[in-house]
């Protein structure tokens, strides 16, 4: 089969809605006799609490109900564990997760523990104000180095004091890969020893649309509908179904379009997540709670802090003869998401690198900030940034030029599929399906002009007094993991063809991306497949849009699909044109027999022949032309990709400007490349914003110092370049399309690449740049050290 539409560029069929103002998002929800829900949330990052008064707030007006934990009754537990850790030998892990509203204790500030139900969001937040609460305050414990203590303040009082770990501990993890426990005596014979402390600080992710959940109980129709900005729907369904006692086909769950998921919208279940729909069922009429951006700086999960004490050792030759790291990683007040986002830091550390040997120690620790769980990039920001900065250090210590220390060290083509031993987020051995790295970093050379820079720019612009810079990296990224994803495929009789899958959207471009393939199926235009995501209505089953899956593995499973109702359209065409099916060509929204096209029938009158109203059928037929299929990969593909970039700084001011952006990216076949440079372009925008804006500042006492969008520094359309992308492919062998994700390629790498640009255009001798994020005030800090 021929393709038409694989690999091209082709516009996005969802734009025209979104740039009109046509499309669904959950605060465009607007129902009869709907009620709004706000919250009293925890002033103090850790406190005893000694009374709740809600009687003022109760008699304000509008207000129709106010909940505490008591009112909550059995209904009040623990939120699950989305993902249990994994069977590493001597692991420990401690379970603590949410509770919908704080009792007796809170933990972080923003924890909710009032929630105020009235008739407009208005009165809702004037009677939440109205609460009061005494609190008996406790010792905040914010640094996680000081958490550890043996005399820290316990965050849970039933976690004791591990001898040897330390105090608050959430979990610990080692790792070995080879001889990785022999560190000590293979570096005891090893050139070079490189040993330095990392340090990766908060950010959050600051999504365009903050969450939001409406729930309508229809009592009449004993069926719940609920409108959340997830990432997981389907699992949302079940498990509020569970949690209320309703079966799964009383509970509808929408995620309409989302501006913005990167990954702290999939985390579940949220205390509003799970107290909306509650109360809705209680109240009997529909409820709705809209975070603003206020509510999102403290009650939306974070991500990103963690210190890392790494060495390396290595040949003369500048070969890395193995690798030992130990790191703690902040955990926030609980930690739902159980070990995803370490265990990604970990494995991802050993990045495109043939390392023999590994030892990796880590403790995840209970904090009084808030809850952490993956944010784009989900912990591989971190293992990049330590193994990138490291090979630059080593490569100046032996004289070495800083892409020829990759080179020797990249994993030569022939070793793949190549097995890292240790184990990844999906239980198993982290296995690279395919890669070839050399032809990458090459591609982004030449595209940077790295020769050229280093002989005529940079000597250039010193003479003129500018201070020039040039960085390039490399990394991987896990990406399409399992379980598996499914969807339906249906011909409908006027010829348009829908599909449904059970992943949401949050902007990835999955109306054109899954389009293009059903329509390479069927042989009709892309603008002709209409795209249900996120309905379970719709479609019943379903992981989820999170680490960059959803074209793997959602796409392998409309790609199947539609290949079934391919064969269901080929069969009854050669049966109706009296025709051998491999005559059958599908093209322009029809089925014809090759060289004959008079000879044919529309696919709109194929779907009305195949459901017909009257008249027998033959044993075994199905009606219509529809399938379902699933798809689950064996493991997850493993994408790749270098890159570079050239900035200046002003030395008096420390502010950096970058001049040039050069990505060069593997992520086996491309189905849209126009969609893959808009996700990866994104990536970069939110890379720079880690690597040189974004910084979330708390006090000692919890408090963060800067929870505004007026304090809390983004990048703007005036900071992030126009980024020049090209492509290696490697198709991965582990799906039939031999394709791999590419969500979070673009922000991975950027904070090394910035630390090193930024150390190359200052040239001062012993300055190394060991965190992330920088600043202009932090660069003059580590400038003047």
């Amino acid at each position: 089969m021929t393709t038409q539409f694989f690999g091209e560029r082709i516009k996005r069929n969802e734009d025209p809605r979104l740039l009109t103002g046509r499309a669904l998002f959950v605060d465009d929800v607007d129902l009869p006799n709907m009620a709004h829900a706000a919250f009293y949330r925890s002033p103090y990052a850790h406190a005893r609490i000694t009374n709740i008064d809600v009687a003022a707030a109760s008699q304000l007006p509008g207000v129709i109900a106010i909940y505490t934990a008591h009112d909550l009754g059995d209904y009040w537990q623990p939120g699950p564990l989305l993902v249990s850790p994994p069977p590493i030998e001597g692991i420990v892990f401690n379970k603590r997760t949410q509770v919908p509203l704080a009792k007796e204790k809170v933990r972080f500030v923003g924890e909710p523990i009032v929630m105020v139900v009235a008739e407009s969001r208005y009165q809702a937040e004037d009677a939440a104000e109205a609460v009061w609460v005494d609190f008996a305050p406790l010792p905040p414990v914010v640094d996680m180095e000081k958490a550890l203590a043996e005399d820290a303040a316990a965050i849970h009082d039933d976690i004791p004091y591990l001898p040897g770990i330390g105090s608050n501990v959430n979990a610990h993890v080692v790792q070995v890969k080879g001889d990785g426990d022999k560190f000590d005596e293979i570096a005891a014979g090893a050139a070079l020893v490189i040993k330095r402390r990392f340090y990766y600080d908060h950010g959050a992710a600051a999504a365009m649309e903050n969450r939001g959940i409406v729930a309508d109980w229809d009592r009449r129709a004993q069926r719940l509908t609920i409108w959340d900005t997830t990432q997981a729907p389907v699992f949302i369904r079940n498990g509020m179904a569970a949690l209320l006692n309703l079966s799964e086909n009383q509970v509808r769950v929408i995620a309409p379009f989302i501006g913005g998921g990167f990954g702290p919208k999939i985390m579940m279940f949220y205390q509003e997540e799970v107290l909306v729909p509650w109360v809705s069922m209680r109240l009997e009429r529909p409820v709705k709670w809209i975070e603003d951006r206020s509510e999102n700086f403290v009650a939306t999960t974070q991500e990103r802090d963690q210190i890392h004490w790494a060495e390396i050792a290595l040949a003369q030759n500048g070969r890395i003869l193995a690798v030992r790291d130990r790191f703690i990683h902040d955990a926030g007040a609980y930690a739902p998401y159980g070990l995803t986002v370490p265990l990604n830091s970990q494995c991802t550390l050993l990045g495109c690198y043939d390392i023999p040997h590994y030892h990796s120690t880590f403790t995840a620790v209970f904090t009084n900030k808030p809850i952490v769980t993956p944010y784009r990039g989900a912990g591989r920001q971190h293992g990049v940034f330590v193994m990138e900065r490291l090979l630059d250090i080593a490569a100046k210590q032996l004289g070495m030029d800083r892409t020829e220390i990759r080179f020797r060290n990249f994993i030569p083509p022939e070793k793949f599929p190549y097995n890292n031993e240790i184990i990844y987020q999906d239980f198993a051995p982290l296995r690279y399906d395919s890669g070839n790295y050399a032809p990458s970093l090459d591609k982004a050379m030449a595209m940077i002009g790295y020769e050229q820079f280093f002989a005529e720019t940079k000597p250039a612009a010193r003479r003129e007094g500018r201070h020039l810079g040039l960085g390039i990296v490399a990394y991987v990224e896990g990406t399409g993991i399992g379980p598996y994803e499914g969807a339906r495929v249906q011909v409908q009789n006027n010829g348009r063809v829908t599909v449904a899958t059970g992943i949401g959207t949050q902007g990835q471009g999955h109306f054109t991306a899954f389009a293009q393939l059903v329509a390479d199926q069927l042989g009709v235009q892309v603008t002709d497949v209409d795209l249900v995501t996120g309905d379970t209505d719709q479609f019943h089953w379903g992981a989820g849009t999170f680490a960059s899956r959803g074209a793997v593995v959602a796409g392998n499973a409309i790609n199947e699909a539609a290949k079934d109702v391919r064969q269901k359209i080929i069969r009854l065409a050669s049966e109706l044109l009296e025709a051998a099916a491999e005559d059958i060509d599908l093209r322009e929204g029809k089925a014809m027999v090759r060289g004959v096209p008079d000879r044919a029938y529309t696919l709109g009158e194929l779907a009305q022949k195949a459901n017909p109203m009257r008249g027998a059928v033959k044993p075994g037929a199905e009606p219509g032309l529809e399938s379902s299929n699933y798809f689950g990969p064996e493991y997850g593909a493993t994408a790749n990709g270098v890159h570079a970039m050239i900035v200046e700084v002003d030395p008096e001011t420390m502010g950096v400007q970058i001049l040039k952006y050069v990505v060069v990216h593997d992520c086996g076949r491309i189905i849209n490349p126009l969609i893959l440079d808009g996700q990866i372009q994104g990536g970069v925008a939110q890379g720079i914003g880690n690597a040189f804006y974004e910084k979330l500042a708390y006090g000692e006492d919890g408090q963060m110092l800067n929870a505004s969008l007026m304090d809390y520094l983004l990048p703007t359309a005036l900071d992030v370049p126009k980024v020049e992308m090209d492509h290696v492919v490697t198709p991965s062998p582990l799906n039939p399309l031999g394709i791999k994700g590419a969500g979070e390629a673009g922000a991975i790498p950027v904070g090394p690449l910035f630390a090193q640009a930024v150390e190359d255009a200052l040239g001062i001798v012993g300055l190394e740049i060991l965190e992330i994020p920088l600043s202009p005030s932090r660069l003059w800090e580590l400038a003047k050290m």
